[in-house]
């Protein structure tokens, strides 16, 4: 079982930057593979970065690519997503997600945090 606590959303000007962090519980950890993911009011979840058990390997959604970096601290059990020239578009409840095999689709994921709110004003 893997317990996940996401922070660091607020509200940001457009262009402006935000570090959202995943804090996991658990001994698997490292076992599984991150995501992040959102979802904008009336919008169905959609994927946003993933990133491999050592870190060594990462994906983004394309719209995020160049402006938003996943890593991960496994001696802290902690995802971290840097996000910087952020736009109104990525306005959303953020949310992490862990899985033993998870990858780009929510479906891949077995364990959700309950998500942090991302507001960027233009």
């Amino acid at each position: 079982q893997v317990q996940l606590v996401e922070s660091g959303g607020g509200l940001v000007q457009a262009g402006g930057s935000l570090r959202l962090s995943c804090a996991a519980s658990g001994r698997r950890f490292s076992s599984c593979t991150m995501g992040w993911f959102r979802q904008a009011p009336g919008k169905e979840r959609e994927f946003v970065a993933c990133i491999s058990r050592s870190g060594g390997s990462t994906d983004y959604e394309d719209s995020v690519k160049g402006r938003f970096t996943i890593s991960r601290d496994n001696a802290k059990n902690t995802v971290y997503l840097q996000m910087n020239s952020l736009k109104p578009e990525d306005t959303a409840v953020y949310y992490c997600a862990a899985g033993l095999n998870g990858w780009g689709s929510r479906d891949t994921y077995d364990y959700w945090g309950q998500g942090t709110q991302v507001s960027v004003s233009s």
